[in-house]
């Protein structure tokens, strides 16, 4: 087991933090709750799906993301037509007189790979990045090559655009690490907006790291120090999201139908180190289990039809847990 990490390194760390997190509020204004899943999601080495209208900045904030990481970006635009060859990649048949079959890779090839409307493809094509997404890896014609390290997946989708769209299964949102909702800004984000940009181009930014220093960062969280009664809070808090566990509350088994699955502790535990390390942290507290909760929950309850009929959202039932399960086991 790796040394734990020292106060010292970790305040250092969260200040090479800060400078990324600092950029992309430059380029998403006013919206820091969304900036910071965002750098967390990415210190976890997780993925991110991106829910919001249109025109509120979500691709903008994926490319800047890639420029100031230093990282190859890829942009796949997803469309009912698309096939799974389109973003994996391809046999071709090259060379004059004896031709060989030479592969080629697709957009899925990059650091940072921007899924935007993912919705919108079949699920066949969606289901192409799940090995991509899960393995680090993708396999053509029975032959796997592993894609560039690291490598992330950042998805948009619009939830109110319903013709044809295919939702992602639930297969596929448990390889997300956060849903992450992108409010509306209000009339002095709009006046900043039309006062500093022309066209309203993002400005272009520096690097602040490069891979080197990404994996720097990357070892420190794996540093991070979870003690053992957090453990065991996420493990409560997971467990009682089952509506058939005695600790469930009355809404979980009122309003949910199948709970979260224990890919969702181990993403509580990952954005918590990660969150912890953003905040000068050597160690994860109950609040950053906490903190994290709604963004790796809220896609991974499967609400019942009751849930819809009271319109009550998984965000709602994700708070109503947190509030009934006690940081500490009662005695």
């Amino acid at each position: 087991m790796s040394e734990l990490l020292s106060p010292a390194e970790a305040r250092d760390a969260a200040e090479r933090v800060s400078l990324l997190r600092k950029g992309l509020n430059q380029v998403l204004l006013d919206q820091p709750r969304v900036v910071e899943q965002v750098v967390v999601a990415v210190l976890a080495r997780g993925h991110v799906l991106l829910e919001g209208l249109p025109g509120l900045g979500k691709t903008e904030l994926c490319k800047a993301l890639a420029r100031l990481l230093g990282l190859p970006f890829r942009r796949i635009q997803f469309t009912p037509d698309l096939l799974p060859g389109d973003i994996t990649g391809t046999y071709v048949l090259e060379g004059e007189g004896r031709r060989d079959f030479t592969f080629r890779e697709g957009p899925l090839f990059a650091h940072v790979v921007l899924a935007d409307e993912i919705n919108r493809s079949s699920p066949k094509t969606q289901a192409a990045l799940l090995e991509a997404m899960q393995e680090r890896g993708v396999t053509v014609l029975g032959q796997t090559r592993a894609l560039p390290d690291p490598f992330f997946v950042l998805a948009t989708q619009n939830p109110i655009e319903l013709e044809g769209t295919y939702p992602l299964p639930e297969a596929q949102l448990d390889r997300f690490l956060f849903r992450v909702q992108v409010p509306s800004v209000g009339a002095s984000t709009l006046t900043a907006l039309l006062t500093t940009r022309v066209r309203g181009s993002p400005p272009v930014l520096p690097p602040v790291a490069d891979a080197a220093r990404l994996a720097e960062l990357f070892a420190a969280v794996d540093r991070v120090h979870l003690p053992v009664p957090v453990a065991d809070f996420i493990g409560r808090l997971v467990e009682a999201s089952d509506p058939n566990s005695p600790g469930a509350p009355e809404p979980v088994r009122r309003f949910v139908r199948f709970g979260a699955s224990p890919r969702a502790a181990l993403a509580l535990a990952a954005s918590g180190r990660a969150l912890a390390l953003t905040r000068g942290k050597p160690n994860v507290g109950f609040d950053e289990v906490v903190a994290c909760a709604p963004a790796v929950l809220n896609h991974r309850l499967v609400l019942a039809y009751e849930a819809s009929l009271e319109k009550v959202g998984p965000l709602d039932v994700v708070r109503s847990l947190l509030q009934s399960i006690p940081e500490v086991p009662r005695a």
